[in-house]
């Protein structure tokens, strides 16, 4: 619609100048109808995510880092009553999780942090196959920054639908362990101790505790063994 001015307005701004410059007693949804039965609605601005978002789907991974997930798990500090977080990423493959957060917060920085320590730990360099990194869409993972580092290293960023989580199923099920394992065999007093707890608890996850979808062997023995061609590698569907 073209105001007064000569200048073209949507129906909200029509309102306002409608009500501003002609004292009319209208509210924009008159304004609309109005408009739309006079179609002289201007056209809708149409926006385009900078980042498009690519939504997960199931294939085949046949060795380490090939699929990454991440994700955040929220544990309970009794003798402080709050929160505290814990963002994981896990190499869907080894079951190995390669990097973690613990923290009061978790931001969009401390993925960011996780992703890199990943690759570095991973021997895995700029120029070289990268992993994809699923997730689900959390504003930890939605965030600019986040997007950026994944398109800095040329990581495919997957998130997976709403209501979803089976195509995040490793991470979830490695939360599962974590709650049974750890998190409710402690009341922890204080922030310090629950980052001592589940410190130790994570280096035993990785270099002790057994899977059964691993011939049985912990997930850093599986990756080295894998790496080493000590064992063939299963494919799975992830």
């Amino acid at each position: 619609m073209v105001c007064g001015d000569g200048f073209p307005y949507g129906y909200k701004k029509l309102t306002s100048a409608l009500v501003d410059d002609y004292s009319l007693a209208i509210n924009h949804k008159k304004v609309y109808r109005l408009c739309k039965e006079l179609d002289i609605l201007k056209p809708q601005r149409i926006c385009k995510p900078k980042h498009p978002k690519r939504l997960a789907q199931r294939s085949e991974v046949t060795g380490p880092n090939q699929l990454w997930e991440m994700d955040i798990k929220y544990g309970y500090i009794y003798g402080e009553e709050r929160f505290y977080f814990q963002l994981s990423l896990i190499d869907v493959f080894d079951r190995c999780v390669i990097d973690y957060h613990l923290g009061l917060t978790c931001t969009a920085k401390d993925a960011c942090r996780v992703l890199r320590n990943a690759l570095k730990k991973r021997g895995i360099k700029p120029g070289m196959t990268m992993p994809r990194v699923r997730t689900d869409n959390g504003p930890q993972f939605i965030a600019k920054l986040f997007e950026e580092v994944c398109r800095k290293f040329g990581i495919v960023h997957e998130r997976i639908p709403v209501r979803t989580p089976n195509l995040n199923a490793h991470i979830e099920a490695f939360h599962s362990i974590l709650e049974d394992d750890c998190y409710s065999r402690h009341q922890f007093r204080s922030y310090a101790e629950a980052y001592e707890q589940v410190s130790l608890y994570m280096d035993y996850y990785n270099q002790r505790r057994r899977h059964g979808s691993l011939k049985n062997m912990a997930p850093e023995r599986y990756y080295l063994a894998i790496m080493s061609n000590s064992i063939k590698p299963q494919v799975l569907v992830a």
